[in-house]
């Protein structure tokens, strides 16, 4: 099979049928072989009855998932990769923002190009400022922690993997927005952008809350922690906690000299305890030793994690 849409879907349900009808155009008219298969991330309209209908009309090319509630897009994205079937997997809204025109281009990119994962970038939007704004500052942050300079839009819905791809990353909690840098940590470099057409919102409403930032910043922190310390937190943990707890102890040293040169000299001194720096001191030599012990603990604790050797083999002979 050539192609696999997965398409993870909300309260949609006026969208579907011109949505699957676009679809369907596209690939007649490119001969492509393809299925198209609708995640129902757990909808209160009549997403489902809908997608039943596309299923009764086409079986062959129409799959449907349902959750019992809403999920989110990342598990809807999992168990979406988990059943495809085709070379070159495409993912896309169902909102009808995202041009199905777009899909003979981007296989292109995938078959003849050699691109691992090609990611769409809206470049023109047709969104409020309150949404492209926030959007520009996350996307500038997720280049700078991910090292992936080229892409303008890690969160765009509209984008094209090599089969291999999907198969080889866990997408999970809400990092379907790091998708990229998932593939990046698991051994998939070549990453490329296509600028992609980006149109009004037809039916229903957004989805979108500016809570998505929030977590999406924290959602980063924790990948690039992942991908840097995932499998060695001592090399973390243990060297914060060794400088704090050295400059503590620095500082423990500098204060009871103090006292001992003032004793020395016949000077008027104070109580050791009377000074704030030697609390802080104190408190800095406390907090060193409890970050290298989280660090002694988190080594012990990926010792024993199944996933500590499992590494991404590409070939074997």
């Amino acid at each position: 099979m050539d192609i696999s849409v997965v398409v993870p879907l909300y309260n949609e349900e006026e969208s579907l049928p011109e949505l699957f009808a676009w679809i369907e155009r596209v690939m007649k008219a490119n001969h492509f072989s393809y299925e198209v298969i609708f995640v129902n991330d757990g909808s209160t309209d009549h997403s489902w009855q809908v997608i039943e209908q596309l299923h009764a009309q086409a079986p062959d090319r129409v799959q449907g998932i349902k959750f019992r509630r809403n999920y989110g897009k990342s598990p809807a994205l999992f168990c979406g990769f988990e059943r495809v079937q085709g070379d070159v997997v495409i993912t896309m809204d169902a909102d009808l923002q995202d041009s199905p025109d777009e899909i003979p281009d981007l296989y292109r990119m995938i078959t003849e190009e050699g691109y691992d994962l090609v990611s769409g970038w809206k470049q023109k939007r047709y969104d409020p400022l309150s949404k492209t704004l926030p959007t520009k500052l996350f996307n500038a942050t997720a280049r700078k922690i991910s090292g992936i300079k080229n892409l303008h839009d890690f969160n765009c819905g509209l984008k094209a993997y090599r089969k291999e791809v999907i198969k080889n990353i866990e997408v999970y909690g809400e990092m379907h927005r790091y998708i990229p840098y998932l593939a990046k940590n698991a051994g998939f470099n070549k990453i490329g952008e296509k600028v992609v057409h980006h149109q009004a919102r037809k039916y229903g409403t957004t989805k979108f809350g500016l809570n998505r930032f929030v977590n999406g910043y924290l959602d980063l922190i924790s990948l690039w922690f992942l991908s840097a310390f995932g499998v060695k937190p001592m090399h973390f943990f243990g060297l914060l906690g060794s400088l704090i707890f050295i400059l503590g102890f620095l500082a423990v040293i500098i204060v009871g000299a103090s006292k001992l040169y003032y004793m020395h000299n016949g000077m008027p001194y104070r109580l050791v305890t009377d000074s704030p720096y030697f609390f802080l001191s104190l408190t800095s030599m406390i907090i060193g030793t409890q970050l290298f012990v989280a660090g002694f603990l988190g080594e012990l604790i990926s010792r024993t994690a199944p996933e500590r050797n499992k590494y991404q083999i590409e070939k074997t002979i």
